[in-house]
């Protein structure tokens, strides 16, 4: 139960409250400028989101899928761009609509899972809810630096958020149509 790829997700689910505590309780960091707390909480990002691929990769090469993985893997990617997301939303760096419109359909897609596992349906994340991944992930580092082009990736990532959230939806009916 506890391999490698379940204690990364551990460590992710741990690491995303730090984040957003460095987003969003600034004035407990006194002395230290905000731009610092910036560069913080992106190095706990992309360390958390490195840890989502690696524990993937590991599970699926050494055979280490458990039923806590599958459970706890996509919890701890929601806490990181939860905590992303709601935080860059709080220093006025995100749309709160596009914020909205992404937890809305993860909060939406969640539940579509529970019910799927009820019913002994395997909802495996399709090519569209991987992209979606890496494309969140994305929009949230470069908000995080508030880089460039960062609300036009935020906006492809509400995009690809909501068509993944449709395939998934679609998938969802189709298999319980023939249950």
């Amino acid at each position: 139960m506890f391999n490698i790829p379940n204690i990364l997700a551990i460590v992710r689910l741990l690491l995303a409250p730090v984040m957003f505590l460095l987003l969003v309780n600034r004035n407990i960091f006194d002395g230290i400028h905000y731009s610092w707390l910036d560069y913080f909480a992106t190095f706990i990002f992309v360390l958390a989101s490195a840890t989502d691929f690696f524990d993937g990769y590991i599970a699926r090469t050494f055979n280490q899928i458990t039923t806590l993985g599958k459970i706890i893997d996509p919890l701890a990617d929601k806490m990181l761009t939860l905590a992303g997301f709601l935080g860059l939303m709080i220093l006025d760096r995100a749309s709160p609509w596009a914020i909205y419109l992404i937890l809305t359909r993860e909060l939406f897609i969640t539940g579509l899972r529970v019910s799927a596992v009820s019913q002994g349906m395997d909802m495996a994340a399709s090519f569209a809810g991987k992209v979606k991944t890496v494309v969140q992930m994305v929009a949230i580092g470069f908000l995080l630096m508030e880089w460039p082009f960062a609300n036009i990736i935020l906006w492809l990532a509400v995009a690809i958020t909501i068509y993944s959230g449709y395939e998934y939806t679609r998938d969802f009916f189709k298999k319980t149509s023939r249950v």
